[in-house]
């Protein structure tokens, strides 16, 4: 089995990370050298059905032991378990559930406009079972990459952070050239980035930023911005070396067979979300019809 670096288990409506316990005060405890969850029930997450009781030995942020410690319903002997160390630290998980983190791929920390502050967001995301997050853009990157710092070091209670910048968003004026576009993706790689957000550029500009990204090693995402897409969609950011696609726009304009605009009423504005939403789905009755070549 793959060693979870986070993991949460529920208890009624509480979750605890491997490495910190949260108490009922809304504090935590912890890193501990040591934790032990005892006699849980495990659903693995790979398939199998769930099975306990179950002891689990973390150390140093990683499970080491997952233990069979008896029978459900039959008293557990002591003998038979994994011994605490000095420091370390236990907690009865008796008729309880534990599984892996959740990974949110795509989760915006949020801010003033959602009037809320990272730590709320933070332990929404935790109270609901997820530990690790890439936020792709919306926050500036350095702030982003401080927090990222900060729940690596155990500074603050959070999941684990990837952090995606938006592609040109620490820039006075627009990338003009692909060679602007490939100095501005070795610039984020050096600010300790794990990726780039896209929402759509000139094919020039897309075509150099994720090849310049794509030797970095560093992930990409990109939201087809339906501005930009009658030159840029799905298709070509795939070949070009994309990681993912995020939300669904510029798909449907990849599988058009006889046009590469969008077929939107006159009276349609982009900046009008009730048009953009509900057109959006339309855009699925002008793509190439199921099954076809295309």
């Amino acid at each position: 089995m793959k060693s979870y670096q986070k993991l949460l288990f529920l208890v009624g409506l509480f979750y605890f990370s491997l490495s910190t316990v949260f108490s009922q005060n809304d504090s935590s405890e912890g890193p501990f050298n040591q934790l032990i969850i005892r006699g849980v029930t495990l659903i693995n997450g790979d398939g199998s059905p769930p099975r306990g009781p179950i002891d689990i030995v973390v150390e140093d942020n990683k499970i080491k032991r997952i233990q069979v410690v008896g029978y459900p319903g039959v008293e557990i002997k002591d003998s038979g378990r994994p011994q605490l160390e000095p420091g370390g630290k236990e907690l009865d998980a008796s008729g309880m559930y534990i599984l892996p983190g959740f990974i949110d791929m795509h989760g915006h920390i949020g801010g003033k406009a959602q009037g809320a502050n990272p730590d709320y967001v933070f332990k929404l995301w935790m109270a609901h079972g997820i530990t690790t997050v890439r936020q792709p853009s919306g926050r500036s990157a350095e702030e982003v990459l401080d927090l990222k710092q900060k729940s690596e070091n155990h500074d603050i209670v959070a999941p684990r952070i990837f952090g995606y910048t938006g592609f040109g968003s620490s820039e006075k004026n627009p990338i003009s050239t692909p060679e602007e576009a490939r100095e501005w993706v070795r610039k984020n790689a050096k600010k300790g980035a794990d990726g780039i957000k896209f929402f759509g550029a000139e094919p020039e500009i897309m075509a150099a930023a994720l090849d310049e990204n794509k030797k970095l090693g560093l992930g990409s995402a990109c939201h087809h911005a339906q501005l930009s897409v009658a030159r840029w969609n799905v298709l070509h950011s795939a070949r070009a070396g994309l990681t993912s696609m995020e939300h669904w726009y510029g798909l449907p304009e990849a599988l058009f067979e006889d046009r590469t605009v969008q077929n939107y009423p006159l009276n349609y504005n982009y900046q009008n979300e009730q048009h953009r939403f509900e057109e959006a789905g339309k855009l699925w009755a002008q793509a190439a019809k199921p099954y076809s070549d295309h």
